[in-house]
């Protein structure tokens, strides 16, 4: 599997940082490339994108600090699961960054990029396959967080992003998780390009709410 990373190898250029290196493996984590308990080879990473041990080990180090990675001792470097805690608290953020996003006027080009991750949604749905729906719906959020205009953000979401994704992989069955928000995510798109912007911020609301949800049952089925 961590061959494939080598294909992301002409990303890092002459110049390559542990800074690109997390950025690589974010963006996998992101796209569901790796499993949370997941021991990560640093001899079989290092050799895929053609950089030193000790830049990986410093991109660890980074991704570790976004929660993203566990760092156990005589063991190794894992995948992190985040917690019932974890999941609350990202919820937490998310309604503050993406219903600040949903309240402002979209540039042309932003919700272009928008109307995109909807149709990949749809698209993956139609195939079945529902790990291309979850990818979809993360470029979603993150394009939606963009009409903030706030590179800062854009940067906090990401790292967001990749520890929702984590959380994704606790649902036993990835349609009966996904298949409901590729319809809500049309519908709240419809809201904002009709500029029914507090319209689209309550039912913004109300969608996060039916998420948290069904991901807290999914860590606590009697909680």
């Amino acid at each position: 599997m961590f061959a494939d990373l080598s294909q992301d190898r002409p990303r890092l250029g002459r110049s390559s940082t542990a800074e690109r290196v997390a950025d690589i493996l974010r963006e996998r984590i992101i796209q569901g490339f790796f499993q949370p308990g997941e021991r990560l080879s640093e001899e079989s990473i290092s050799e895929a994108l053609g950089v030193s041990r000790n830049t990986l080990r410093e991109a660890f180090r980074l991704l570790g600090h976004e929660r993203l990675l566990d760092h156990k001792l005589n063991r190794g470097v894992f995948v992190r699961l985040p917690s019932v805690e974890d999941v609350l608290d990202l919820y937490r953020v998310r309604r503050v960054l993406e219903g600040a996003a949903v309240r402002r006027t979209p540039p042309k080009e932003a919700l272009e990029v928008i109307r995109v991750a909807v149709a990949d949604a749809e698209r993956a749905a139609a195939e079945d396959d529902w790990q291309g729906v979850g990818t979809a719906n993360i470029r979603f959020h993150q394009a939606l967080v963009s009409l903030n205009d706030s590179p800062r953000i854009d940067e906090a979401m990401r790292q967001l992003l990749a520890e929702l994704r984590l959380v994704f992989h606790v649902m036993k069955n990835p349609r009966a998780f996904h298949e409901p928000f590729v319809d809500r995510n049309r519908t709240l798109v419809a809201l904002i390009e009709s500029a029914q912007y507090d319209k689209a911020a309550a039912y913004l609301d109300d969608y996060l709410d039916h998420a948290e949800r069904l991901l807290v049952h999914a860590y606590e089925p009697n909680r």
